[in-house]
Protein backbone atom coordinates (compact mmCIF):
# COMPACT_ATOMS: atom_id res chain seq x y z
CA UNK A 1 0.00 0.00 0.00
CA UNK A 2 3.04 2.21 0.99
CA UNK A 3 4.71 1.53 -2.08
CA UNK A 4 1.60 2.51 -4.25
CA UNK A 5 1.61 5.59 -2.41
CA UNK A 6 4.98 6.37 -2.63
CA UNK A 7 5.14 5.79 -6.91
CA UNK A 8 1.81 7.73 -6.79
CA UNK A 9 3.74 10.71 -4.90
CA UNK A 10 7.17 10.81 -6.89
CA UNK A 11 5.43 10.69 -10.26
CA UNK A 12 2.83 13.18 -9.41
CA UNK A 13 6.24 15.51 -8.46
CA UNK A 14 7.78 14.99 -11.31
CA UNK A 15 5.38 15.46 -13.77
CA UNK A 16 4.15 18.88 -11.90
CA UNK A 17 7.98 19.75 -11.78
CA UNK A 18 8.14 19.24 -15.45
CA UNK A 19 4.80 20.79 -15.93
CA UNK A 20 6.41 24.30 -14.45
CA UNK A 21 9.10 24.22 -16.15
CA UNK A 22 7.19 24.12 -19.54
CA UNK A 23 4.80 26.97 -18.28
CA UNK A 24 8.15 29.06 -17.46
CA UNK A 25 8.91 28.46 -21.58
CA UNK A 26 5.41 29.33 -22.26
CA UNK A 27 4.67 32.39 -20.23
CA UNK A 28 7.83 34.37 -21.94
CA UNK A 29 6.76 34.61 -24.93
CA UNK A 30 3.20 36.05 -23.49
CA UNK A 31 5.02 38.65 -21.26
CA UNK A 32 7.53 39.76 -24.66
CA UNK A 33 3.95 40.50 -26.59
CA UNK A 34 2.76 42.17 -23.56
CA UNK A 35 6.21 44.13 -23.06
CA UNK A 36 6.00 45.22 -27.13
CA UNK A 37 1.96 46.20 -26.55
CA UNK A 38 2.56 48.30 -23.18
CA UNK A 39 5.73 50.26 -24.99
CA UNK A 40 3.06 50.75 -27.52
CA UNK A 41 0.97 52.18 -24.85
CA UNK A 42 3.86 54.35 -23.95
CA UNK A 43 4.57 55.32 -26.76
CA UNK A 44 0.72 56.64 -27.37
CA UNK A 45 1.58 58.40 -23.61
CA UNK A 46 4.50 60.03 -24.69
CA UNK A 47 4.34 61.09 -28.35
CA UNK A 48 0.48 61.92 -29.19
CA UNK A 49 -0.56 62.92 -25.60
CA UNK A 50 2.52 64.46 -24.08
CA UNK A 51 1.98 63.29 -20.81
CA UNK A 52 4.67 63.63 -18.56
CA UNK A 53 6.59 60.66 -18.17
CA UNK A 54 5.89 59.59 -14.47
CA UNK A 55 2.18 60.06 -15.39
CA UNK A 56 2.63 58.34 -18.45
CA UNK A 57 4.11 55.14 -16.27
CA UNK A 58 1.08 55.10 -14.44
CA UNK A 59 -1.36 55.49 -17.02
CA UNK A 60 0.46 52.44 -18.99
CA UNK A 61 0.78 50.23 -15.85
CA UNK A 62 -3.15 50.89 -15.43
CA UNK A 63 -3.68 49.79 -19.00
CA UNK A 64 -1.41 46.87 -19.64
CA UNK A 65 -1.47 43.52 -19.14
CA UNK A 66 -1.05 42.67 -15.50
CA UNK A 67 1.61 40.83 -15.40
CA UNK A 68 3.81 43.15 -16.83
CA UNK A 69 2.34 46.31 -15.18
CA UNK A 70 5.05 45.94 -12.64
CA UNK A 71 7.59 47.36 -14.14
CA UNK A 72 6.06 50.71 -15.39
CA UNK A 73 4.24 51.17 -11.57
CA UNK A 74 7.58 50.52 -10.07
CA UNK A 75 9.03 53.03 -12.84
CA UNK A 76 6.45 55.34 -11.20
CA UNK A 77 7.63 55.18 -8.17
CA UNK A 78 11.25 55.17 -8.79
CA UNK A 79 10.90 58.37 -10.72
CA UNK A 80 8.53 59.62 -7.82
CA UNK A 81 11.28 58.78 -4.67
CA UNK A 82 14.49 59.72 -6.32
CA UNK A 83 15.18 63.09 -6.82
CA UNK A 84 18.07 64.05 -9.26
CA UNK A 85 18.16 60.87 -10.79
CA UNK A 86 17.74 60.06 -14.32
CA UNK A 87 14.73 58.92 -15.93
CA UNK A 88 17.11 55.69 -17.36
CA UNK A 89 18.52 55.27 -14.29
CA UNK A 90 15.32 55.13 -12.70
CA UNK A 91 14.29 52.75 -15.43
CA UNK A 92 16.95 50.68 -14.89
CA UNK A 93 16.41 50.04 -11.44
CA UNK A 94 12.53 49.32 -12.18
CA UNK A 95 13.62 46.96 -14.66
CA UNK A 96 15.63 45.00 -12.07
CA UNK A 97 13.13 45.20 -9.54
CA UNK A 98 10.98 43.48 -12.36
CA UNK A 99 12.98 41.15 -13.71
CA UNK A 100 12.92 38.67 -11.00
CA UNK A 101 9.37 37.83 -10.83
CA UNK A 102 9.24 36.79 -14.84
CA UNK A 103 10.27 34.36 -17.02
CA UNK A 104 12.53 36.67 -19.23
CA UNK A 105 15.91 36.45 -19.94
CA UNK A 106 19.12 38.32 -19.54
CA UNK A 107 19.04 39.17 -23.14
CA UNK A 108 15.11 40.79 -22.46
CA UNK A 109 16.31 42.26 -19.67
CA UNK A 110 19.19 43.81 -21.63
CA UNK A 111 16.99 45.09 -24.56
CA UNK A 112 14.93 47.19 -21.75
CA UNK A 113 17.79 48.58 -20.45
CA UNK A 114 18.65 49.64 -23.57
CA UNK A 115 16.06 51.55 -24.14
CA UNK A 116 15.88 53.17 -20.50
CA UNK A 117 19.45 54.63 -22.15
CA UNK A 118 17.40 56.92 -23.89
CA UNK A 119 14.48 57.56 -21.98
CA UNK A 120 13.55 61.21 -21.51
CA UNK A 121 17.45 62.73 -22.86
CA UNK A 122 15.84 63.74 -26.26
CA UNK A 123 12.72 64.75 -28.25
CA UNK A 124 9.34 63.26 -28.96
CA UNK A 125 10.34 61.94 -32.43
CA UNK A 126 13.53 60.53 -31.44
CA UNK A 127 11.59 58.67 -28.12
CA UNK A 128 9.25 57.40 -31.05
CA UNK A 129 12.45 56.11 -32.83
CA UNK A 130 13.62 54.19 -29.45
CA UNK A 131 9.90 52.67 -28.59
CA UNK A 132 9.76 51.71 -32.20
CA UNK A 133 13.36 50.02 -32.32
CA UNK A 134 12.86 48.52 -28.73
CA UNK A 135 9.31 47.07 -29.87
CA UNK A 136 10.96 45.69 -32.94
CA UNK A 137 13.63 43.43 -30.98
CA UNK A 138 10.75 42.35 -28.34
CA UNK A 139 8.88 41.16 -31.32
CA UNK A 140 11.76 39.36 -32.50
CA UNK A 141 12.41 38.09 -29.04
CA UNK A 142 8.93 37.01 -29.07
CA UNK A 143 8.92 35.19 -32.42
CA UNK A 144 12.56 33.18 -31.37
CA UNK A 145 10.94 32.54 -27.53
CA UNK A 146 7.45 31.10 -29.72
CA UNK A 147 9.61 28.86 -31.59
CA UNK A 148 11.87 27.51 -28.25
CA UNK A 149 8.75 27.38 -26.41
CA UNK A 150 7.11 24.79 -28.84
CA UNK A 151 9.59 22.45 -28.57
CA UNK A 152 11.50 22.59 -25.26
CA UNK A 153 7.93 22.99 -23.11
CA UNK A 154 6.89 19.52 -25.07
CA UNK A 155 10.21 18.00 -23.90
CA UNK A 156 10.11 19.18 -20.31
CA UNK A 157 6.68 17.95 -19.72
CA UNK A 158 7.48 14.59 -21.31
CA UNK A 159 10.68 14.54 -19.08
CA UNK A 160 8.53 15.24 -15.90
CA UNK A 161 6.99 12.45 -16.50
CA UNK A 162 9.34 10.26 -17.60
CA UNK A 163 12.07 10.98 -15.17
CA UNK A 164 9.27 10.40 -12.27
CA UNK A 165 8.83 6.78 -14.00
CA UNK A 166 12.62 6.02 -14.36
CA UNK A 167 12.85 7.18 -10.40
CA UNK A 168 10.04 4.42 -9.52
CA UNK A 169 11.12 1.94 -11.70
CA UNK A 170 15.06 2.19 -10.07
CA UNK A 171 13.73 2.42 -6.34
CA UNK A 172 10.72 -0.14 -6.54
Amino acid sequence: MFKLIGVCLTLTACGYIGLTWARIYEKRPQQLTALEGALQLLETEIIYTATPLQEAMKHVSQRCDPDISELFRNMAAELEKTEGATAGEAWERAADDFYSGTALNQRDLHILKRFGASLGVSDREDQAKHLEMTRSQLRLASTQAETLSRKNSTIFKYMGFLSGLFLVLVLY
